[in-house]
């Protein structure tokens, strides 16, 4: 196989999951140009990614289709051996299918999945656990083998200098935000935290611009911490090194989860109406996946959340005591 080219226009967190195909097409396939298409902001993940041939990026807030068109233009002079569909939409099938790529690979959800070469079963439980990236290598398991690659990040030298300065003393980092509401652990929990945090720790609140006004909220009720409120100002792989050294990040089931286990870091994420089941909570011993301990009829209440609590009560959250997230920050070191 010469080339291949992975798409995956979904979210961050969803192009972050994607890598562990990169990694795994790239060692079965060392000599192979490995191309990507990801949507606009995402591809900031993956400058000078060292699997990358060509990275094509789509810009669906700007004249979306009209983009469409032209990037299956550029995509279908590379002549392809192997396209792979990660998502189950239309428009990514429809890149897929006109790649001119010899071979089409997606998931059987994929509304062109009837015209894939292969279409592969896509399954989602909230009773049976599935990491995404072993659901995504069932993609290219008839290329390599089923066993999934970990999903992996390459900060570049510039963006560990950019961070090296913030990592004079041992820190935490808390990215407190996320794009569902229901799928973020509340303001006054992650306030609570800061307080109840050893003060010798600094600690980092991460996050788009967007997440500014949150993360200096919770920064003005905590005057007694050393805290500071990075949100807007790091790029997400400077913020990926800034997490990897970290003694522990704090997140949501968001995007910041899979950018830290993406680097190695150690991480304690909070799933309030999601389920580790759905397989979006990383595998490895530096991973821990925090939810209510009480039964829920109403949880989970959809794959991506929502805005709000649809009962009005927010309990998977509420009832998510502080107490077992402090547990995860590790004790001081003197030394």
């Amino acid at each position: 196989m010469n080339r291949v080219l992975v798409i995956q226009t979904a979210s961050l967190g969803d192009a972050i999951l994607a890598t562990a195909l990169l990694e795994k097409l790239h060692g079965q396939y060392p000599a192979a140009e490995i191309d990507m298409l990801v949507q606009k902001g995402a591809d900031a993940l993956f400058e000078d990614h060292p699997y990358l041939h060509t990275l094509y990026v789509w810009d669906k807030k700007n004249r979306k289709y009209a983009q469409m068109h032209r990037l299956i233009r550029s995509i279908r002079q590379r002549h392809y051996d192997v396209a792979v569909n990660v998502q189950r939409f239309a428009a990514t099938g429809w890149i897929c299918l006109r790649s001119g790529a010899a071979k089409t690979i997606g998931f059987d959800k994929n509304p062109f999945s009837r015209l894939f070469t292969v279409a592969v079963p896509h399954e989602i439980s909230s009773e049976k656990y599935l990491y995404e990236a072993d659901r995504n290598q069932r993609l290219i398991a008839n290329l390599t083998d089923g066993e999934a690659a970990p999903t992996r990040l390459y900060p570049t030298d510039s963006d560990e200098q950019a961070v090296s300065g913030y990592k004079e003393q041992p820190y935490l980092t808390i990215s407190p935000a996320s794009l569902w509401k229901t799928k973020q652990y509340p303001e006054e929990r992650w306030t609570e935290l800061v307080h109840k945090a050893d003060h010798r720790y600094r600690i980092f609140l991460l996050g788009s611009g967007k997440d500014s006004a949150l993360c200096e909220r919770i920064r003005s009720a905590c005057p007694e911490s050393d805290i500071r409120n990075l949100c807007g100002t790091l790029t997400l792989l400077q913020s990926a090194a800034l997490m990897r050294d970290a003694e522990m990040n704090f997140t949501n089931d968001s995007a910041p989860l899979h950018l830290a286990a993406a680097v190695g870091a150690s991480v304690c994420a909070v799933f309030c109406s999601t389920v580790k089941e759905f397989g979006f909570a990383p595998r490895g011993e530096n991973i821990h996946i925090i939810e209510t301990d009480r039964p829920l009829p109403c949880r989970p209440c959809g794959l991506h959340g929502h805005k709000q609590c649809p009962e009005q009560h927010f309990r998977c959250a509420w009832d998510i005591p502080i107490e077992k997230i402090i547990q995860n920050i590790p004790p001081w070191n003197e030394a």
